[in-house]
């Protein structure tokens, strides 16, 4: 996620973004065939918040840096610690200043023989500049990316900690992208990158999810996630199922059903790429991204447990019910 691009579309902005320990879960199990779940597992908060400070401490996750690296190897671990069949894919990507970016995609799968498949993303690499600090002196230090880039990392891996514990027997994946972060306002095209060669590079012969979630800054304090504007347009039903599991889990407070912005961020590759896709989003009416976007106030002091569970219970509602 990065600086905002105004432009009027229906009256929406349409802005640049980018955008543990085991606890025991609810053992309440499946029908005898095994056919039906009863009950949903429960999203540990505490579990993804220490996911989510780990990567923090890791420091900035800024390409071409020993942290990214960190990040990653730690990243492909925790996957494969959970079950998952890892694939790194690894690309050199030329950013819109000249920069060479080491890129590394990490890419986990859940039951690989289900042809059906549901891609979860969340991008891991930060910002290399707190660009939209107030005070100048930040402009040209890179973030901490708290909740951009590592609160949705970390509410991926407590589902995938979830899916180690009780098996929902679906295909579902887990893709955590790089470069996605590294643009400039107004050139939409510079950011995502990571997502763009994932997509136009299938990580497997003849990949192509069934559809595609991304959440992005989903740890923040007041958090709100209207429906975001591409995929109201291009995932309608998909968008009005995972609200609705918002609703069902408990926290629709949270998902108001009502249209929010436009937002260039890692869903709308996949949508160029006539894949359904949607956006789980941080968005205010009046104040656009959360007011730590892209600042030295993205840390861990501002991230919300209570935000971090909203998001993880819609989620494990969707892949469980």
């Amino acid at each position: 996620m990065r600086i905002f691009s105004l432009i009027l579309i229906l009256t929406l902005c349409m802005v640049s973004c980018g955008a543990g320990n085991r606890n025991s879960a609810d053992e309440n199990g499946a029908s005898d065939a095994g056919a039906v779940i009863e009950s949903i597992p429960d999203f540990n908060a505490d579990s993804a918040y220490r996911y989510l400070a780990t990567q923090v401490k890791c420091g900035p996750r800024v390409p071409n840096t020993e942290s990214h690296r960190k990040t990653g190897d730690y990243l492909s671990a925790e996957l494969r610690r959970h079950g998952a069949n890892v694939i790194e894919q690894k690309a050199d990507l030329m950013a819109f200043d000249g920069t060479l970016l080491h890129s590394r995609n990490i890419f986990g799968e859940f039951n690989p023989e289900n042809d059906d498949r549901t891609l979860l993303v969340a991008h891991y690499d930060c910002r290399p500049w707190a660009d939209n600090d107030s005070d100048p002196k930040y402009h040209k230090i890179p973030v901490d990316g708290a909740n951009d880039g590592a609160s949705g990392v970390a509410l991926l891996l407590e589902i995938a900690r979830q899916i180690s514990i009780r098996n929902p027997e679906k295909g579902i994946d887990i893709l955590f992208v790089d470069a996605e972060d590294w643009g400039e306002e107004n050139n939409d095209d510079s950011w995502a990158m990571g997502t763009r060669y994932f997509v136009n590079n299938p990580i497997k012969p003849g990949y192509s999810p069934s559809r595609v979630i991304v959440a992005d800054m989903v740890g923040g304090r007041n958090a709100k996630f209207p429906i975001e504007y591409f995929s109201q347009q291009n995932s309608p039903d998909l968008t009005a199922r995972i609200w609705a599991c918002a609703a069902k889990a408990g926290y629709g407070d949270y998902f108001p059903k009502r249209l929010g912005s436009a937002v260039t961020d890692d869903h709308v590759e996949f949508i160029k790429a006539g894949i359904p896709a949607i956006d789980i989003i941080e968005y205010h009416e009046n104040e656009g991204f959360d007011p730590d976007w892209h600042t030295s106030h993205d840390t861990l002091e501002n991230i919300d447990r209570s935000t971090l569970k909203a998001v993880g219970a819609t989620l494990l509602q969707y892949i469980y019910e």
